[in-house]
């Protein structure tokens, strides 16, 4: 077997001491799988798959898979499924992004020690699309992005309703005792009723976009519902690419480069989408030595105007977006912001995929460049005092009258002391204070949560108080709306100014001028550092004390500092 290569099966051998005899003993193996000897010696196309009982999102992947495998054949490849980590948002404890690094390192390892010539990614929850990314960008094989895709709206007394923005302003509603208890049982069932990710522009939507935004998957694949035959033509079309990656390479390093990052970034901006994203993106490019820093967020927010009306932010679903053109639609208007020259995984340029034209483009739904939703971009970082090295706010999905505002600090120090006293009938809070949790960041027992979307006090809300503006060092879902101040860094648990906020304290925010800042003297804040102990209950064992070692802080991206790559 002089003549073997390193292409298909014979790619990566196990190690047996003697190379031919390994890829013998390979393909005799593979043979009790009842593949012909034809079929095993073409290109391998593997397909990692995150279909879970756990996840309620992914359900429709096994058939998508199948779809994959036809395309693979059909190119002439062999398409060999693998299943890795799969991250169900709702099903996990403390929360999910704790395990996306988990996920990323499983992806990168399966990727990389299994022979295959490309690979399909099958993803959409929240954070299996970043971490397959990241894994991807770290392993260097050629792999498309192919995202489970959003579910379709539902029907609920005469209106739509969609996971997860319904889901909250239901709860909001029963919380204030404006809704009985048989109604919003009655909304559960009717929120979430076809496979696939949150309909609207959630995180797990918004990363399919960036997926698309930086050359990963196929156009026009982001938006498509889970449940439409277009999404299985996807899976198709995207089996045959691989096929295509594997005779001719294109790794991640060559799509995924600071001039496709920073297009990412425009749409991010553009479509309004979620906080998560930020912290995503950056361990994404951050595993090829890419920075993405928040300053330049800020200087791209304030040049790209939000063009989508999705909800939280509008009032549209994912499955309009897909009929209105999708992602595409947004980029084309976005073209004279994007870096053209930008290289894809199809192996044109962002500027060829975008010089077809769309036949038709729903205008309640893109908005064109010159008539936009909005005129600053969804996102934006603030720094100051109580922010050294950033913070996010979706203003898009916040109350323009919050954003110049200085409040008094009612403190919460955890989810424990948060549940505990929200409701309570003395809590000491008015509807201009300033809701401050902590110690919910990625260092934290709580592993940073999307809780910073802090409920309004039970006893404000039966008041009429529809938002109010919150601070804290946890994270938020991408389907929530409210003026809301997430990912403080540095985080409270690691001594951050967070941790030193006492009730009453003065803060201050200004969206205008990128600020966010505690009022109180140096001095005292000194000796309120000098007393200040870290927390006693970090993990002894495990993947969960892996994760609180070698965690990075929000601004770097969650990642760990051992993945990181360099430029």
């Amino acid at each position: 077997m002089s003549d073997r290569d390193t292409h298909g099966l014979a790619r990566g051998l196990t190690h047996y001491g003697d190379a031919d005899f390994s890829l013998y003993l390979r393909r005799s193996f593979a043979r009790s799988m009842g593949y012909s000897a034809e079929m095993l010696a073409r290109p391998v196309v593997g397909i990692a798959q995150t279909a879970s009982g756990f996840n309620n999102c992914h359900r429709a992947l096994p058939e998508l898979a199948e779809a994959v495998k036809r395309g693979v054949v059909a190119a002439g490849g062999l398409a060999l499924e693998f299943p890795t980590v799969s991250l169900g948002e709702v099903f996990l404890h403390p929360t999910s992004l704790v395990y996306r690094n988990l996920m990323a390192m499983d992806t990168e390892e399966m990727l990389a020690a299994q022979p295959m010539d490309a690979a399909v990614l099958l993803g959409g929850c929240d954070k299996t699309v970043p971490a397959q990314l990241m894994g991807a960008a770290s392993a260097g094989v050629p792999a498309v992005m192919l995202a489970a895709g959003p579910m379709m709206p539902a029907s609920f007394r005469g209106e739509r309703l969609g996971a997860c923005t319904d889901c909250r302003r239901f709860w909001a509603q029963f919380r204030a005792g404006r809704l009985a208890r048989e109604d919003i049982d009655a909304v559960e069932g009717s929120l979430a009723t076809t496979a696939g990710t949150c309909a609207v522009m959630g995180t797990a939507s918004t990363m399919a976009a960036i997926a698309e935004a930086l050359g990963m998957s196929l156009p026009g694949t982001a938006a498509i519902p889970a449940v439409h035959a277009d999404r299985l033509r996807a899976g198709e079309a995207s089996g045959r690419l691989a096929v295509a990656l594997a005779a001719r390479p294109i790794r991640p390093s060559e799509v995924i480069t600071a001039k496709s990052v920073e297009n990412a970034l425009r749409v991010l901006l553009a479509i309004g989408g979620s906080t998560n994203a930020v912290i995503h993106l950056t361990a994404i490019a951050g595993r090829l030595g890419l920075e993405v820093p928040l300053a330049r967020l800020n200087e791209l927010s304030d040049s790209t105007p939000v063009l989508v009306d999705l909800k939280p932010t509008g009032q549209h679903y994912m499955a309009d977006l897909h009929a209105a053109g999708g992602i595409g639609a947004v980029m084309r208007e976005l073209a004279g912001l994007l870096h053209l020259d930008a290289r894809t995984v199809t192996g044109e340029t962002l500027g060829e995929r975008l010089a077809a034209p769309l036949p038709w483009v729903d205008r309640d739904v893109v908005r064109p460049f010159e008539d936009p939703y909005q005129p600053c971009g969804g996102l934006v970082a603030l720094f100051g005092s109580l922010a050294p090295r950033g913070a996010v706010l979706k203003r898009s999905a916040a109350d323009p009258a919050l954003f110049e505002r200085e409040g008094r600090a009612v403190v919460f120090d955890s989810l424990e002391d948060l549940a505990a006293r929200i409701d309570a009938p003395d809590l000491d809070v008015r509807p201009d204070d300033f809701l401050v949790l902590r110690n919910a960041g990625p260092k934290s027992p709580a592993g940073m949560p999307e809780a910073g979307y802090l409920p309004i006090p039970a006893k404000l809300a039966r008041e009429g108080v529809k938002d109010m503006v919150r601070i804290s060092d946890a994270r938020m879902s991408g389907t929530a709306f409210g003026t809301v101040v997430l990912h403080v860094a540095p985080e409270a648990a690691v001594g951050g100014p967070l941790a030193l906020v006492r009730p009453g304290d003065r803060i201050r925010l200004s969206v205008r001028e990128r600020r966010l800042d505690l009022l109180v003297d140096e001095q005292e804040l000194a000796r309120r550092r000098a007393a200040w102990q870290p927390p006693a209950d970090a993990p002894r064992r495990g993947y969960r004390k892996l994760w609180f070692d070698h965690v990075l802080q929000a601004d770097e991206g969650c990642d760990f500092d051992f993945l990181r790559g360099r430029a």
